[in-house]
């Protein structure tokens, strides 16, 4: 497997995943991702400003996509406190792998990959997401993982994915440099991919400059 950068082009893929999770999701009775936040039209955007921003990757078996992340060190100003912007961290979202690779440990390889890599990069202490609020499996899976409850936000009305959960960089074993797939970059830009902190994040606003829920 290969984990590669992915640009604006891959926007129909990265969609592709989250609409066939979602289809799952919807089979064992979970809304996540079946209604986008706060319309799909502005999810859509969401996603194509992660991918101009070079915050999304795509891991791919051979030809095929099989899980997808986007990861940047820029918090959402509404879920997380300002002294908790204060501190280092590498924020998720969106992490999606494809259903038939369910149980390979993909997404806690690349969840401990991103988290190892910003420590080492950019000094993270934290790795950071916002969770949607009643997927009570998917909050097991990150504490599964190491990861921490913080608190359920209700900072933004009707967001459904309040559920913040931390993890300590500093508790990640991977060796960045042995992933469990190959890591490819391209010329000019660090292989992590992420934006410097403090960038903007695109001409975004009102809704659309919310997390994704993930």
């Amino acid at each position: 497997m290969r984990l590669r950068p992915a640009s604006t082009g891959d926007q129909p893929t990265v969609l592709r995943l989250i609409e066939d999770a979602a289809g799952w999701l919807r089979g064992r009775g979970i809304r996540q991702w079946n209604d986008p936040y706060p319309s799909e039209a502005e999810r859509d955007a969401r996603v194509r400003a992660a991918l101009a921003g070079g915050e999304t990757w795509l891991l791919w078996d051979g030809p095929e996509p099989v899980a997808t992340v986007s990861a940047t060190p820029v918090p959402d100003e509404h879920l997380w406190t300002a002294w908790e912007h204060q501190e280092p961290a590498i924020y998720l979202h969106r992490l999606v792998v494809r259903r038939r690779c369910a149980g390979q440990g993909l997404g806690a390889a690349l969840l401990d990959w991103i988290g190892a890599t910003a420590r080492r990069e950019q000094g993270c202490q934290w790795i950071r997401i916002d969770v949607w609020a009643d997927n009570w499996s998917l909050h097991e899976y990150y504490r599964d993982q190491g990861f921490v409850f913080l608190r359920q936000s209700t900072a933004i009305a009707d967001y459904p994915a309040g559920a913040l959960f931390q993890k300590d960089t500093g508790a990640i074993l991977l060796d960045p440099e042995r992933p469990p797939f190959a890591v490819e970059s391209v010329p000019g830009r660090k292989r992590n991919g992420y934006r410097a902190k403090g960038t903007s994040r695109g001409a975004r606003n009102g809704a659309v400059q919310r997390a994704e829920a993930s």
